[in-house]
């Protein structure tokens, strides 16, 4: 007997209200949950569509954490009595976009930003990636201006002595070793925007869990999808961490040369 016509057999059987031992319903469950109309490529096109939407919002968020991190950072590195107007508005609204995208709840934002800015539009992964980027820079750029002012100032003003602009001092010299020590913390918010992506459902995306939710919608067993859903997700966690450990250990190993 093949594995579907055993499903058959043992589905009409609890249709029936008959005990059919634990294996077998177990067996039932996980067929009708994952191979049944070939829906596994359901939750595979879900994870295409959750990793799209975390590539989209990462890059979104490391632009503007980046721009907000280099606003905050230049303004509050001025000199006492040299403070340029123009850098100290663009700080002000720079303040504002972060205590604002932190001190609201991620669901709320991917709501205003589904149902009322963009509620005409259909493309609703596009709108959520964008949601997601937006916070996430709130949070990147925290962690980039942390590290960034952890570094001794001398480091930037070298770099100028040495006939190096602001832009290039930042990028050649004071980025690149501030990197280091915010790593593990641009990790753990990589990930934690890599499992946000499963709040985009709410406003219809069609990501890993709303696949999830369309099959217990037709199966009426919710465990097994929702259950799998979870280990999907951290599998993508355990690979994402071991890539951030394996980078880790090779800037450390930069450094002892």
């Amino acid at each position: 007997m093949n594995l579907a016509a055993s499903y058959e057999q043992w589905k009409s059987l609890m249709v029936l209200g008959e005990e059919i031992g634990f294996f077998k319903e177990f067996y039932v469950k996980f067929y009708q949950a994952f191979l049944e109309n070939n829906r596994w490529l359901q939750y595979l096109e879900g994870v295409g569509t959750t990793l799209l939407t975390t590539a989209l919002a990462l890059c979104i968020g490391i632009l503007l954490g980046v721009l907000v991190a280099m606003v905050r950072t230049a303004h509050d590195q001025q000199r006492p009595g040299n403070h340029n107007p123009l850098l100290g508005l663009v700080n002000i609204i720079c303040k504002i976009y972060v205590t604002i995208i932190r001190g609201t709840p991620m669901m709320v934002q991917l709501l205003i930003m589904g149902l009322v800015i963009f509620k005409s539009s259909r493309n609703f992964t596009a709108v959520g990636a964008l949601t997601l980027g937006i916070n996430s820079g709130a949070y990147v750029a925290e962690i980039i201006r942390g590290g960034l002012m952890s570094l001794d100032p001398g480091q930037a003003e070298a770099g100028r002595s040495l006939g190096l602009g602001y832009i290039d001092t930042m990028r050649f010299i004071v980025i690149p070793q501030a990197f280091k020590a915010i790593l593990p913390a641009l990790g753990n918010e990589f990930i934690i925007l890599l499992k946000d992506t499963s709040l985009i459902t709410v406003i219809g995306g069609k990501e890993l869990l709303h696949a999830a939710q369309g099959i217990y919608g037709r199966t009426w067993e919710a465990m097994f999808p929702l259950v799998g859903t979870a280990c999907i997700y951290l599998v993508l966690v355990l690979i994402f961490s071991w890539f951030q450990s394996k980078l880790e250990r090779r800037l450390r190993q930069s450094d002892r040369r």
